[in-house]
């Protein structure tokens, strides 16, 4: 192979807080239904048995502070503030004894999500690809190392809409924490560093519009936000 067609795609990096490095994003992964109120407000049966996924493209990630685009195809598109799991470390059939050691960090993440879309998917039993895997919907703010605040595994996990506070839990409301997401998730995925994991939402998402600001925390993690800008 003398040359490519067109020029490859340059690496999707997150920042490191308080590093010189970047973090390149191989994989998204999320967690779906992880809060059990907020699969109540969803309407659907909570699940303790087992985590289930859907997926985000690398090229979705959006920096925190950035603005975008409202996007084309929907008129219902909701916020959801999550804990993202980094991995640092190649794993498969991990152990949950040792899947904490596969993660290098945390950042607080936006899984925006065209729910139109997504409930009419689910309506008629089909992927949720168009109401989930939507550009600019993987917003994440600089990532920080385990070394540097541990696992977090109970804490504060708050939204505010235009200041207006919209969803607020506690880490230690997940169904399936980090250490079991890690453990199943490897069942199934040779996971690699650069991988990401958004864990879930608590209740209270709901929709944005044009000029929306978004701004969101989690206990000892950090913070997000996000503007929304008019639709292209």
């Amino acid at each position: 192979m003398s040359h490519l067609l067109f020029p490859a795609h340059p690496p999707i990096v997150a920042a490191i807080r308080d590093r010189d490095e970047g973090f390149p994003i191989r994989r998204i992964f999320c967690v779906g239904r992880n809060y059990e109120a907020h699969a109540r407000e969803m309407g659907v049966a909570v699940d303790r048995e087992a985590p289930f996924y859907f997926t985000k493209a690398a090229e979705h990630f959006v920096a925190s502070g950035s603005t975008v685009a409202y996007p084309p195809g929907t008129s219902n598109y909701h916020y959801e503030i999550e804990l993202v799991a980094a991995i640092g470390k190649a794993g498969f059939r991990i152990a949950q004894a040792e899947a904490l050691d596969h993660v290098f960090g945390y950042a607080c993440g936006l899984d925006m999500t065209r729910r139109d879309l997504q409930l009419a998917a689910r309506e008629q039993r089909r992927p949720w690809d168009l109401g989930k895997d939507v550009e600019d919907s993987a917003v994440l703010s600089a990532i920080v190392p385990a070394s540097a605040i541990g696992h977090p595994h109970r804490g504060q996990i708050e939204l505010r809409l235009n200041g207006d506070t919209r969803q607020s839990s506690d880490l230690s409301m997940l169904i399936h924490a980090v250490p079991a997401v890690v453990t199943h998730l490897s069942r199934y995925y040779h996971l690699q560093p650069g991988d990401l994991i958004y864990t879930g939402t608590p209740d209270g998402v709901g929709p944005v519009v044009a000029g929306d600001r978004i701004e969101g925390s989690i206990e000892g993690v950090g913070t997000i936000a996000l503007t929304l800008g008019q639709p292209e």
